[in-house]
């Protein structure tokens, strides 16, 4: 299985042997371990449950769920969804940036940045519009809606919260896997900002 749950640090650079320059993301891969396995027979379904960093102030419910991992009670805790459960997915086992390696396509789910209330141009990339003629409609986002029928319809592009949303950016490439350092180099961008939670796995 390859999937971790990682933090993010920031992005840089790789220069390559032939002098290419390549922008990547970095992400703290600290060891994650499985602290249960859902199975068919038991769950409806097959997933594997990953814990990440230690809680410092567990509740009895969480010292309880992984007293049979014998480890310490998880700061963050995610599900992954697999085919087949293997024997090495058995609970307790501890998995680290090696799970990964260069080449390996992946792709990352984290919560993206917030940007506040916004209006239709910056959430929606409307168009703006006219600043000469006695235009007076420059970020306005224009009509709603028609005299038929008398209300707006539910999704309605319009302004509202932006960002903190769920993203998947799938097929980036890991291009750095440093098990001393616990750090996963991934090419491009991934979303979030800094020190956010990034789930990283092995792409289909």
């Amino acid at each position: 299985m390859k999937a971790l749950i990682t933090r993010k640090v920031g992005m840089t650079s790789l220069v390559a042997e032939d002098g290419i320059v390549t922008a990547v993301t970095l992400l703290s891969a600290s060891p994650n371990v499985i602290t249960q396995v859902k199975t068919t027979d038991t769950d409806g379904y097959q997933a594997v449950q990953l814990g990440f960093e230690t809680a410092k102030h567990p509740a009895k419910p969480q010292v309880g769920h992984t007293a049979k991992a014998k480890v310490n009670p998880a700061k963050i805790v995610r599900e992954i969804r697999v085919d087949e459960i293997s024997e090495d997915m058995s609970v307790g086992t501890e998995l680290k940036a090696d799970v990964f390696s260069v080449g390996d396509a992946v792709s990352v789910t984290g919560i993206s940045k917030g940007k506040g209330f916004a209006g239709t141009i910056k959430r929606h990339n409307f168009k703006l519009g006219r600043k000469t003629h006695g235009g007076r409609s420059y970020r306005r986002p224009g009509s709603i809606g028609s005299m038929y029928p008398q209300r707006i319809f539910k999704g309605k592009r319009m302004a509202g919260q932006m960002g903190v949303d769920q993203v998947t950016v799938k097929n980036l490439k890991v291009a750095l896997v440093d098990v001393d350092n616990n750090l996963i180099a991934v090419t491009g961008a991934v979303p979030g900002p800094r020190k956010s939670i990034v789930v990283l796995k092995g792409a289909k």
